[in-house]
């Protein structure tokens, strides 16, 4: 089989050598490290990072496949569901909740890549849109979730049956564990073999199957893993915020994800990591003026993609590139 050489395009590469990466994780290590005792509340930070590695897992589809789904509400409330229920009522430790959504929305998104890989574009997006909303349904519907109420009062619970995760500093340093974990495995997915042969796809799909590759292999796999890691991000965030809501599995949640993974830059490696902390940010100042803060995000979204097409990183590594004399 003939191996795949694809040079990284504006958006899928930093400009960063061997130092200049590992400065800039040197640097977001020290912030987090430090940054509950320099004035920035802690649950903020754990939302930010829960969204951040949602977005992340939602770039390997439409960043590195080229895929668009808008069913990713689906895993990321059902991990949060199943994981609530794991701890709630079987009394399971926290990484066993966590481990539970995660398998549940891989094994989900597996099946629904299954069936939406055959086909593309807006048909591709509307299949996984009404699978996502028979997945909303079940939830409104099932006994274990209960319906608009959902589980309230998830224990945080001991980590590996030692470590409380009440106290709020406890559980942000484990937050931010399950952050940097999810990030790494983004990390070396999208710098794997398996991560070239997805750009491939993303480029020239026929070049791909001309080759002997088994594309829709892929496009499962990469759906698998993606769906996997959001349920890692919807888990967490159940045990965060001790609690799992309908809220988690509409449709509007998919939405979210695409708005922070479009204005952060697709198919770069901090662009949904930027667009998540852009749009968390947004919620939490502006949460006094009610409904009012859906109509400034639609606005900031109609702005970046009118002025910032490839969105806040993506002009920037593009600027970069571009160099100070190359208009």
């Amino acid at each position: 089989m003939t191996s795949i050489n694809t040079t990284s395009g504006p958006h899928s590469a930093w400009l960063l050598g061997t130092g200049g990466k590992a400065a800039i994780v040197i640097a977001a290590a020290a912030f987090l490290a430090v940054a509950p005792f320099i004035g920035i509340y802690p649950v903020f930070l754990m939302k930010l990072l829960c969204f951040a590695l949602f977005a992340c897992a939602f770039n390997l589809m439409l960043g590195y496949v080229g895929l668009l789904s808008f069913g990713h509400a689906a895993f990321f409330g059902m991990a949060a569901y199943i994981s609530g229920h794991t701890i709630a009522v079987w009394g399971a430790t926290p990484e066993i909740g966590i481990l539970a959504g995660t398998a549940v929305a891989g094994v989900l998104g597996a099946a629904f890549g299954l069936l939406a890989i055959r086909r593309q574009g807006i048909y591709f997006a509307m299949i996984t849109l009404a699978l996502a909303q028979m997945v909303y349904f079940f939830s409104v519907q099932a006994a274990f979730t209960h319906g608009e109420d959902g589980i309230q009062g998830i224990p945080r619970g001991h980590l590996f049956g030692l470590v409380s995760l009440e106290p709020t500093l406890n559980m942000y340093y484990f937050v931010v564990a399950v952050f940097a974990i999810g990030f790494f495995i983004v990390y070396r997915a999208v710098h794997s073999p398996f991560g070239q042969v997805l750009k491939a796809i993303r480029e020239n799909e026929n070049r791909v199957v001309s080759l002997g590759y088994h594309v829709n292999a892929f496009k499962i796999g990469a759906f698998t893993l993606s769906a996997a890691l959001t349920g890692l991000a919807g888990a967490t965030k159940a045990i965060v915020f001790q609690s799992a809501t309908l809220t988690d599995v509409h449709w509007t949640m998919s939405g979210e994800v695409v708005l922070m993974t479009l204005l952060g830059g697709m198919g770069t490696i901090l662009g949904p990591v930027v667009g998540a902390g852009i749009i968390v940010t947004l919620q939490n100042y502006l949460a006094t003026i009610g409904s009012w803060v859906t109509v400034i995000m639609g606005t900031i979204f109609v702005v970046c993609v009118l002025t910032f097409r490839r969105g806040v990183v993506g002009e920037l590594v593009n600027a970069l590139r571009s160099g100070p004399h190359k208009e």
